[in-house]
């Protein structure tokens, strides 16, 4: 059996691995990595520095595949040196492994200018996950962190430090932003964006020295302009790792020099990725190091044929939530060349194609790169032009809704993040069942990444799948044209804390009754309270905590938790009554008294004199939680039903949720509080607990979904708590929890919330908590109004009219 040693445990090493494996070739494989971790996808390493994901959700390849594989993996063991006369690769400690055939895939570093100060304390730089967790270690809210470089990794590490809470400055030698992939408008909509978002840009400059005492304190720049910093973080490109293979006598210039077939100047030496040099051309970006994986497995297999070709430099990316895709030649300067634009600043939107002889060389799209792949057939195909010019900028939709996919070969690659192309998602089709996206994201790493591709990998799905039903992915309103699903990456990955703030960058500015109440949900979920509160953005009844009634009055409900009340507590809703002539005071359907008629003015009043909390009868909040006498009194009773509905309660009151949220917790099956059409019900039996969810009792009933049986009342309260955040999380704004269900289905709510790992569900509990610590009971407003006019009656008869913000 022939050996093969990978000098290399990153992203194009063993995507070569995985392609030579799927050839069932006679290989003994030996992998060496510098890093001690197994591999993963440095693509997502902003996401773990800001917090949205963990290390092991970005891992490719655990332990187990490489045991699977059979594969003996040296990681955290760097090789020192290629004996290639007698085929053996030495690593640090002296000990040498032999080779038959030998993979360089040793990537890249990061380029360190000679800037005095660099060896300081707090300078890092961004290239590894170790890199990131010793940024995570560094960072703390209002920390005042530099960026320098504005290429795609500084702007990545720029966004994660300031979703930490640091006050981030960026750093750039040139006039524009990614000036690589972008012209400089392209680089002004990405810089005006980015600013946006709270991130200073400081362009163009020339960072002279790092100044500080052993640790940075600042920056000098070569103008004499000098700028505070407690943290430095270089990101100013990148160098491939070619020493090794220089040091062993192979061709190397600023990479190692590989042929069509990635072969090296030694034939029983290989490389691939981020170390090589093709045709002069060396590689950044991710795409292009999967086909040259594909072309090597091939070659070593001795299947050699496929041919590797880089082809006209293209680059799709997510800055910060803007697309951006550029390909082709950018410079409009060249002799010939016609350029054809399209802006619209308030959109953000920006295009440039580039055209000579009537044929497209080159474009820029950010903020809409819906038509990339129409543009990119008209470059790679040489389309003659002349008939489309008045077409250029907005090519119309095919009549064939196939068609797009249908023209791409199934060597096209459609996620560039994970190198997966067209045919892989077809062949994943047919072998699994795939059907959602879900299942295509499982499965083939598609469009786990930056996202960018899901939507060309819902027209595959569509095109392949017979009964293929579509996610839906309802847009807010036209006022902010994003889904519920982008709206809350875009909010919790930007740090996105107002809803001015969300409008302005990502809205009309103004908003409407329909996206500004939704948005401020939505941030008062994600930020759990620690947010700016627009006091615009709510509907009457939650800017007054009241629930007004056809005539301009209002209604006003005291929580009785678990609908249990005292002599003290009826006394002094009488006294109130009486004092501010409420003309009517009626028991409700939820074991609670409602005083009707209550004028505005007298709001704080009333709550003052009843000195009860609210029972957010109003609100798109926790409503109440209704129970059964139970075994406290109940000879049927099995379960402490009161006690244990008024524990619910007390754990879940002042929090909001996508709608009104209404519960129930009965003490035996015969469900006396009607559990079993809540939002939430805990049902006691004898010896255990039934959660139930989902449940209706309103134009239309339906019975609630099991959740889960339990053993104990804690394991009960806990496994409704689990539902409560995530609906909170996952519900669309007015969207109640038995639409909710039905829509993502219990199999899978189970499978999120009861059956999540322990680390998952904490992580739930933990930020339900959070959001608990930081609510409060909004009668107490009544001593101190958030403004002068929020208890006046502006008008005779405000509107009742549910939906309009007056």
């Amino acid at each position: 059996m022939k050996r093969l040693v990978v000098v290399g445990n990153g992203m194009a090493g063993v995507a070569c691995v995985e392609q030579i494996l799927k050839r069932n070739p006679e290989f003994e494989i030996t992998i060496f990595g510098d890093e001690t971790h197994v591999n993963y996808n440095r693509i997502m390493l902003s996401l773990v520095l800001a917090g949205e994901k963990s290390a092991d959700e970005i891992v490719l390849n655990d332990v187990d595949w490489y045991r699977s594989n059979n594969i003996r993996t040296r990681l955290g063991v760097k090789i020192s040196g290629i004996d290639r006369h007698a085929r053996t690769v030495v690593d640090e400690q002296g000990q040498t492994t032999p080779y038959d055939k030998l993979i360089l895939a040793t990537g890249s570093s990061a380029f360190i200018p000679p800037i005095p100060g660099v060896d300081k304390q707090n300078v890092h730089v961004f290239r590894t996950l170790d890199d990131t967790h010793a940024l995570m270690a560094k960072a703390r809210k209002g920390l005042s962190a530099v960026v320098i470089g504005g290429g795609l990794l500084g702007l990545e590490a720029a966004r994660g430090l300031q979703v930490r809470g640091c006050d981030v400055t960026v750093i750039h030698l040139s006039p524009s932003l990614m000036e690589r992939q972008l012209d400089a408008t392209g680089g002004e909509y990405l810089k005006r964006r980015i600013e946006g978002l709270g991130i200073r840009v400081m362009l163009p400059r020339q960072t002279a020295a790092i100044m500080g005492n052993g640790h940075v304190d600042g920056l000098r720049f070569a103008t004499g302009e000098e700028l505070e910093a407690e943290l430095v973080v270089i990101a100013a490109g990148i160098r491939p790792n070619a020493d090794l293979g220089r040091k062993a006598g192979i061709e190397v210039n600023r990479g190692i020099v590989v042929n069509d077939f990635m072969e090296t100047s030694d034939p029983h030496i290989f490389a691939v990725g981020e170390c090589t040099e093709h045709r002069g051309q060396t590689f950044g970006l991710v795409a292009p190091l999967f086909d040259q994986a594909r072309v090597l497995a091939a070659t070593i297999t001795d299947n050699r044929g496929p041919v590797f070709a880089a082809g006209a430099p293209a680059a799709k990316l997510k800055i910060m939530g803007v697309d951006i895709f550029s390909a082709g030649s950018i410079d409009d300067k060249e002799p010939g060349v016609e350029v054809v634009r399209y802006e619209d600043p308030a959109l953000g939107a920006y295009k440039k194609l580039l055209i000579r002889d009537n044929r497209l060389v080159g474009m820029i799209l950010v903020g809409d790169v819906e038509d990339e792949h129409t543009y990119l057939d008209w470059m790679r195909n040489g389309t003659d032009l002349a008939p489309l010019r008045r077409q250029l900028l907005f090519p119309p939709q095919a009549l064939d809704m196939g068609l797009e996919v249908a023209d791409m070969p199934d060597s096209e690659t459609i996620c560039g993040c994970n190198g997966v192309r067209k045919g892989d998602i077809i062949q994943a089709i047919h072998t699994h069942g795939i059907a959602t996206m879900g299942q295509l994201r499982e499965r083939t790493k598609a469009s786990t990444s930056c996202g960018t591709c899901a939507g060309l990998c819902q027209k595959l799905l569509r095109a392949v799948v017979p009964d293929f039903q579509e996610e839906t992915k309802t847009t807010l309103c036209a006022c902010v044209p994003y889904s519920y699903e982008r709206l809350r990456e875009i909010v919790r990955g930007q740090k996105l804390k107002s809803v001015e703030e969300v409008l302005a960058i990502y809205g009309n500015r103004k908003g409407c009754e329909v996206c500004k109440p939704a948005l401020s949900y939505m941030l008062d979920m994600l930020w759990c309270g620690d947010h700016e509160e627009d006091r615009s953005a709510r509907y009457i009844n939650d800017r007054v905590h009241a629930n007004i009634q056809k005539d301009g009055t209002f209604s006003v409900v005291p929580r009785m938790r678990g609908g249990v009340t005292s002599p003290d507590e009826l006394r002094r809703i009488a006294d109130v009554a009486d004092k501010y002539a409420i003309p009517m005071v009626k028991v409700t359907g939820s074991q609670r008294i409602d005083l009707l008629g209550v004028k505005k003015a007298d709001l704080p009043a009333v709550w003052r004199d009843l000195g009860m909390p609210s029972g957010q009868a109003y609100a798109k909040g926790v409503r109440m939680v209704k129970t059964c006498v139970g075994s406290e009194f109940c000879r049927f009773g099995v379960q402490d039903s009161t006690n244990t509905g008024i524990e619910l309660e007390a754990r879940l009151e002042n929090l909001f949720t996508p709608h009104k949220f209404k519960m129930a917790v009965v003490g035996c099956p015969r469900n006396c509080a009607e559990a079993t059409v809540k939002d939430l019900g805990l049902i006691g039996q004898d010896g255990s607990w039934q959660v139930v969810v989902g449940g209706a009792a309103g134009k239309s009933v339906r019975k609630a979904d099991l959740l889960v049986t339990v053993d104990t009342r804690e394991e009960a309260l806990e496994a409704g708590e689990l539902f409560f955040q995530y609906y909170r999380e996952n519900g669309n704004y007015l969207e109640r929890s038995y639409d909710f269900v039905e829509r993502l289905g219990i199999e899978k709510i189970r499978k999120e919330t009861v059956y999540a790992s322990e680390e998952e569900k904490q992580k739930l509990l933990d930020r339900l908590r959070r959001s608990k610590a930081l609510s409060h009971d909004a009668w107490t407003e009544g001593d101190r109004p958030v403004n002068p006019t929020q208890f006046v009656q502006i008008q005779a008869m405000e509107t009742a009219r549910e939906g309009l913000l007056v």
